[in-house]
């Protein structure tokens, strides 16, 4: 098989143009005039006489009227039929399916807020308050935190809804937005489903994505921390009941809120391949990608596909990652675009980094800041997270910010390592000024730790025994030993690349 890539002007140069067998131009950075346009993707898979469209993980991957499209253009569309999509790819329509599937959905509305309609803004104050506060405005349409809001008051609402309902437009091209009640604290687990033609849906494990930022993932693992088989069967029950309900073809992933209780609702389903397939497939030894062309082909699911389904409530081994943003963490994760100076990943046994970016690239403001996911494998998550450790200790980045410091000090908190995981992580261990501070000191200091003895960014105090960050959460010592043997690393590098931590 023979790629093509599509891009706009700020991607030019990006790596997946360079990668591809062939590439064609859409159109400039906003993705209304290029990403958006299904006209043109169509256009430049015929024009290269391309037999098939794989949408990614976003901005036309859930449009029922692009997979039409697609099909009426006679090329393959390589995702859930468009009926499935029409069926889940819409938050909306997902909850109504679920509710017929008799799984529990979280309290909230079934049908957009009627924001062009003054008249009925006293009723939708009604809902919101017979739903109770806090609550969420939520996007119908795409994914990833965008057009989310957190509602704590009615004085709130009406901003919050115009707001949501704008930034969904924007990146997804309909406004819709709708309401649901926020439960709290809670874990978010997804479970991973794959689809035939023929009627068949199997869950292939599930995800934890609990930590997030603005409701964006940061960390994913698979499988999710503390479930017991019980549970994990009794979720992998409830995401292929939806998905049979709405005949599912291809890859999907339904996603779940786990509250104190032990209770799991329905939140949505994903109708498309998620950024964190990697961890899943690191642990099932599934190719997905490699499985959604087989099922877009009419396939039944594959030998491999059955057998790891079969085993997905009893895992054998575990799989982390971290996603590498141009973003600060100090700041609240706010974008750091520019261009890269330093970029070496880590390898070896059990390591896997999928990138889009090389040193010397530049990282357009136009767009999602990942640039990069970082996965470990290991036999279970205290190896994981020993391995992930290490590899995170290679990474070198210089000419711009990332979230590489956030990272560090997540594989040596004590809340983590022991799987006290919520979607209020980021808050609680983080966003606190006291606890930010003492991360921020500690990612300087591995940095300063990480140079070579004699250059300028070694520092005496570090030589002699400086405060980390324990296992437990408590002041450790960084050692002479610990700095002379990672001093072999890379030393022009570690030199160059001491801008990447904030100042």
């Amino acid at each position: 098989m023979e790629s093509v890539a599509v891009y706009s002007e700020p991607d030019a140069a990006a790596a997946h143009v360079r990668a591809a067998d062939h590439a064609v131009y859409l159109g400039p950075a906003p993705a209304a005039e290029s990403y958006l346009r299904g006209d043109l993707v169509i256009r430049a898979a015929l024009d290269t006489d391309s037999e098939a469209i794989h949408p990614g993980y976003g901005f036309l991957a859930e449009r029922a009227e692009f997979v039409r499209d697609v099909e009426a253009a006679g090329l393959v569309f390589v995702g859930p039929s468009r009926a499935a999509i029409a069926a889940l790819g819409d938050k909306l329509a997902a909850r109504a399916v679920a509710v017929a599937a008799d799984v529990p959905v979280v309290p909230g509305t079934f049908v957009p807020a009627a924001l062009d309609r003054p008249d009925q803004l006293d009723a939708i104050v009604r809902t919101a308050e017979e739903i109770g506060f806090p609550l969420m405005v939520k996007a119908a349409a795409g994914g990833g935190g965008r057009g989310m809001r957190r509602v704590a008051s009615v004085a709130e609402l009406p901003g919050a809804l115009i707001a949501g309902a704008r930034e969904s437009a924007a990146a997804f091209g309909d406004g819709s937005v709708y309401m649901e009640r926020e439960i709290r604290p809670a874990r978010h687990i997804e479970v991973q489903l794959l689809g035939d033609q023929h009627g068949r849906v199997v869950a292939i494990g599930e995800r934890d994505c609990s930590i997030q930022r603005r409701h964006q993932k940061l960390v994913e693992e698979s499988p999710a921390p503390g479930l017991t088989a019980e549970q994990r069967r009794h979720v992998h029950e409830l995401a292929v009941r939806v998905a049979t309900a709405a005949r599912l073809t291809n890859a999907a992933t339904a996603e779940f809120l786990l509250d104190r209780d032990g209770n799991f609702w329905f939140l949505e389903v994903n109708a498309r391949l998620q950024v964190e397939h990697g961890v899943t497939e690191l642990v099932s030894d599934l190719d997905l990608v490699r499985e959604q062309f087989w099922l877009a082909a009419g396939h039944p699911l594959s030998a491999a596909a059955l057998a790891a389904a079969a085993r997905a409530t009893d895992p054998e081994r575990h799989s982390i990652e971290v996603r590498i943003s141009a973003e600060d963490p100090a700041r609240a994760f706010a974008p750091t675009p520019g261009r890269l100076g330093t970029w070496r990943m880590p390898a070896g046994p059990g390591v896997r980094v999928d990138a889009a970016v090389e040193a010397g690239d530049r990282v357009p403001p136009d767009y999602d800041p990942m640039i990069a996911k970082l996965m470990v494998v290991a036999a279970d998550r205290s190896a994981a997270i020993d391995r992930l450790r290490r590899a995170l200790d290679e990474v070198e980045i210089g000419g711009l910010q990332t979230t590489l410091p956030f990272d560090l000090t997540l594989v040596r908190n004590a809340a983590f390592i022991e799987g006290r995981l919520s979607t209020d992580f980021v808050a609680e261990q983080w966003d606190g000024a006291a606890d930010r501070a003492r991360a921020l000191d500690l990612a300087r200091r591995l940095a300063v730790a990480r140079a070579p003895i004699g250059s300028r960014a070694m520092d005496a105090e570090v030589i002699a025994g400086t405060a980390g960050w324990g296992s437990d959460g408590s002041p450790s010592a960084l050692t002479s030993a610990d700095t002379v043997g990672a001093s072999n690393w890379g030393t022009a590098a570690r030199e160059a690349g001491v801008d990447r931590w904030p100042k």
